[in-house]
């Protein structure tokens, strides 16, 4: 890849196809961006640069879901929650960055290993209709913190863990929504952090296509949004689980082949 106007027109409007479609299925059920994304892109990169063409475009989606509802802006939502999760928070800011680090330091195939398992315990978990849910204390609290955050640096798949925490812990959609994603968002600052090289690295022509993917991400989910008042929402959530089925049994095979 050179860049948006690179050779390859066919790869450029792959991706665009693929965070049209995933920002558009965020925005009607709330759920897929960033995993539909990494998964794809890793079938098509190495997980390092899959990642880093991620994190601008997922941090825009982020933001826009904190945005969406209560009426708060995004450093108001931070003190307001944030006084009850900071540790959950923390914690997962400080696995996130471990998580990055990650994709540094061991062969990316038992990364992508484990991208294939959790993806494959959260469709499952889905598919089956159970909620994974696990007590409210503080050492709980400390583990899935630090253990989403190792998970969400090195994979983009924090979510699948944090919920099983956030659903134990509160019963109010709109306080999972935003603790999730103030995690989220802070798995993101981990991101450009711990891998800024890899970003200085990409040329001027990827950053514009990272540019137009971040657009062309928010243009999809407020269309997403909009359209999710009319639209059967478990439709499209079953529509995301097919697709991360098929991405993470060619990201699993990948992760096998690697050792061979």
């Amino acid at each position: 890849m050179t860049g948006l106007f690179a050779d390859d027109s066919t790869q450029t409007l792959l991706l665009v196809a693929v965070f049209a479609l995933a920002s558009l299925l965020h925005g009607i059920s709330g759920l897929g961006a960033t995993l539909v994304t990494t998964t794809a892109l890793a079938s098509i990169y190495p997980l390092q640069h899959a990642i880093v063409l991620v994190i601008f475009p997922s941090l825009v989606v982020n933001v826009m879901t904190w945005l969406a509802g209560g009426g708060r802006t995004i450093w108001q939502n931070f003190i307001y929650y944030g006084r009850r999760y900071w540790l959950l928070a923390l914690t997962s800011l400080v696995g996130s960055i471990l998580g990055a680090k990650l994709l540094l330091w061991i062969d990316s195939a038992y990364i992508l290993l484990a991208l294939a398992a959790v993806i494959g315990f959260y469709v499952i978990s889905t598919l089956l209709g159970k909620q994974f849910r696990l007590p409210d204390t503080k050492p709980v609290l400390i583990i899935v913190g630090f253990s989403a955050g190792v998970i969400g640096g090195a994979t983009n798949a924090m979510s699948t863990v944090l919920m099983m925490y956030l659903l134990s812990a509160s019963d109010d959609k709109n306080t999972i929504a935003k603790v999730g994603n103030m995690c989220y968002f802070l798995g993101k600052v981990a991101q450009v952090i711990v891998l800024r090289e890899p970003l200085m690295a990409l040329s001027s022509g990827e950053w514009q296509l990272i540019t137009v993917l971040s657009i062309l991400s928010i243009v999809a989910l407020l269309v997403g949004i909009r359209l999710r008042r009319y639209l059967p929402q478990a439709r499209f959530r079953q529509l995301i689980l097919l697709i991360l089925t098929v991405l993470g049994i060619r990201v699993g095979w990948q992760g096998i082949v690697a050792f061979f």
